[in-house]
C-alpha cells in the first residue's frame, strides 16, 4: 500500500521480501510509530494481501528507528479529533493497527525494536513469535492513565503466561525489560539492536524449511483458527468492548489523560 506519512514522501509501512518472508516496517519513527488512520489502514491491508499470497510464508512485522517499536494509538490524532482506524469497519474486523484481531494463517514474528507499551504489547501478544533488542520495553500501563487494556492484553496476558504473573502486570502496569519478558515467555530471544532483523529472518528461515502448508495447518490447529476468525476469542473481545464502553463514562477516565497531558499526578475518584 502506498500510503505516505504526513510531512514525508516514504510510505508509512515499507514493505521488503526476502524470499518467502515479508518484512512490514512501520514508519513512523517521529511519532514513535504510533498508529493513525492511514498506518492502520496499510498494515491491515498488507496483512491481507501476504494472507492470499501463496509466496508468503512468513511475515515479519518491524518497526522504524531505534526508540519504539510500536507507542500504540497516536494520541495527537485523537486530540486533534481525527479517528485512529482506517474505517468502522476495518476496527470492527481487525481492531487496532488492523492488526491484533486479524486472523491470518501464516506466522507472524514480531521484531520488537524498541518500546513496545500498551498497543504496542499488545500487538507482540498477537503475534506468534517474538524477537526483542536488547532495549526493548513491553507493558500495559493503561491502568496508571485509567484506561484499559483494551486491544487484547487483559485477556492475551493470562493466557500466555501463569495467572499471578500476568496480574501483575495488568494491575501495576509496570514496565518490563527485555530480559525480563523473555524469562516469562513473552520473547523467543533477545538480541542486540543491529542484530534485530537479522535474528528474525534466522527464526523464519528455520520455519521456511518446512513445507508452508503444513506449518499454515499447525497454526490454525494450535489456535483454534476457523476461516478468519477464533471463536474462542469472540467472548473476550465482546466483554472488552462493554467495559470500555463503561469505562469512558467514568470522571476518572477524563482524568488520566487530562493528567498525563499536564505531566501530574492523576487525582482518582473512583467514579
Amino acid at each position: 500500500m502506498e500510503s505516505q506519512t504526513e510531512s514525508t514522501s516514504e510510505p508509512v509501512l515499507l514493505q521488503e521480501r526476502h524470499g518467502h518472508k515479508l518484512v512490514l516496517t512501520l514508519n513512523r519513527p517521529a511519532a514513535m510509530n504510533a498508529m493513525n488512520a492511514e498506518l492502520s489502514g496499510a498494515l491491515g491491508d498488507a496483512l491481507e494481501e501476504a494472507e492470499h499470497d501463496p509466496s508468503v510464508w512468513v511475515i515479519i512485522l518491524t518497526g522504524a528507528g531505534d526508540r519504539s517499536f510500536c507507542a500504540g494509538v497516536d494520541l495527537k490524532a485523537t486530540a486533534r479529533g481525527e479517528s485512529t482506524h482506517a474505517s468502522q469497519e476495518a476496527f470492527d474486523k481487525w481492531h487496532f493497527g488492523g492488526f491484533v484481531k486479524h486472523v491470518v494463517s501464516k506466522p507472524i514474528i514480531a521484531a520488537v525494536n524498541g518500546f513496545a507499551l500498551g498497543g504496542g504489547t499488545e500487538i507482540a501478544l498477537a503475534s506468534d513469535l517474538v524477537v526483542a533488542a536488547d532495549t526493548a520495553t513491553f507493558g500495559l500501563p493503561e491502568v496508571k492513565r485509567g484506561l484499559l487494556a483494551g486491544a487484547g492484553g487483559t485477556f492475551r496476558l493470562p493466557q500466555q503466561l501463569p495467572k499471578k504473573i500476568a496480574m501483575e502486570i495488568l494491575l501495576t502496569g509496570d514496565p518490563l525489560s527485555a530480559e525480563r519478558a523473555r524469562d516469562l515467555g513473552l520473547v523467543n530471544r533477545v538480541v542486540t539492536r543491529a542484530r534485530l532483523v537479522e535474528a528474525a529472518l534466522e527464526l523464519a528461515d528455520r520455519i521456511c524449511v518446512n513445507a508452508p502448508l503444513s506449518v499454515q495447518a499447525t497454526k490454525r490447529m494450535a489456535l483454534g483458527i476457523d476461516g478468519d476468525w477464533i471463536a474462542a476469542d469472540e467472548e473476550h473481545w465482546e466483554r472488552s468492548k462493554r467495559e470500555f464502553a463503561e469505562l469512558r463514562k467514568t470522571a476518572d477516565y477524563r482524568e488520566g489523560p487530562r493528567a498525563f497531558a499536564e505531566k501530574r499526578e492523576p487525582n482518582w475518584q473512583g467514579q
